[in-house]
């Protein structure tokens, strides 16, 4: 598994990325601090990455677009930072790794973690 990280997140992410071995790239270091989240979506499905995020509009654009990629996980917490969430983050991507690799969205939030297959229909919640 490769992983985009949004612009929302500090680029510290990398270094715990590094630390376990995954590959792992801030979007500030392939492309544009403006773009829109459909041109990151893109890269992302273009280069195989799955897309780390704090930011809801992923979670509406796979929704909307119908689409069976890439994989999204998004982060609902205040704190998003490497040293309060990166344990549970990574368990999280264990736990759902298989979904991932298919095409998933994964939603972390403060209390649990939830998946939904791509694509996501009505039947998934959505």
């Amino acid at each position: 598994m490769r992983f985009l990280l949004d612009m929302n997140l500090s680029p510290n992410w990398v270094n715990e990325f590094a630390k376990r071995g995954i590959d792992a790239v801030h979007w500030f270091d392939v492309g544009a601090g403006h773009a829109a989240d459909s041109q990151i979506m893109a890269y992302a499905r273009e280069h195989d990455f799955i897309i780390f995020t704090h930011d809801l509009d992923f979670g509406t654009l796979l929704a909307v677009t119908n689409a069976e990629s890439p994989s999204v996980i998004q982060i609902r917490v205040q704190d998003v930072s490497p040293e309060a969430l990166a344990d549970r983050f990574f368990a999280a991507i264990d736990q759902f790794a298989d979904h991932l690799q298919q095409g998933a969205l994964l939603i972390v939030d403060a209390q649990k973690e939830r998946v939904r297959l791509l694509p996501l229909r009505k039947r998934n919640g959505f």
